[in-house]
């Protein structure tokens, strides 16, 4: 669904109606007649995207054509992560099921290299989805639920170096 946030203006400058172009837009707007106005009022690229793309440093962990993870630099517990897709889209569940299930399958893979490397106890997951308008899977560490629900400390500086190392231990190839 999302591709069709980006449609280019017309040459004047406004915006373009297509006829049919997306059928899952039609038939969830028949009151447009079969027609969806794309205004290319592109949601300005949130943080995680421009992580994506290079424009921010991040700690990267797995990366591969459709997901991206890297570590929280304010983290819960250390080896937090945050994997997103690659597509930006504000809520997790109006991502497209293909878009959806690449995002859980790389938070298991993720959850699964934790676990191997980490003599954490536990796995969690979390979409809380407030705080970034880009849908994000939280994947946690812990070993008690005081741990877990503890939150985290956002007036410290984020310790890169410590990150850095966290980030050699977790990162894998995409198989």
């Amino acid at each position: 669904m999302q591709e069709w946030l980006n449609w280019p203006l017309s040459k004047s400058g406004k915006a373009q109606a297509f006829e049919g172009s997306n059928p899952s837009l039609s038939a969830r707007f028949p009151f447009c007649g079969g027609f969806f106005i794309a205004y290319n009022k592109a949601m300005e690229d949130s943080i995680f995207t421009k992580i994506i793309n290079g424009e921010i440093p991040s700690h990267k962990i797995y990366e591969d054509d459709k997901t991206y993870a890297f570590l929280d630099i304010h983290p819960i517990q250390e080896g937090h992560v945050l994997v997103v897709p690659k597509v930006q889209v504000e809520f997790i569940w109006d991502l497209e099921a293909e878009e959806y299930q690449a995002l859980m399958n790389t938070v298991q893979k993720v959850g699964r290299r934790i676990r191997e490397v980490t003599d954490a106890a536990y796995v969690g997951v979390e979409v809380i989805g407030v705080d970034v308008p880009h849908a994000h899977v939280h994947v946690v560490p812990f070993a008690t639920t005081d741990e877990l629900r503890k939150g985290s400390d956002m007036s410290q500086e984020p310790n890169h170096e410590a990150l850095a190392k966290i980030a050699e231990k977790l990162r894998f190839e995409a198989e």
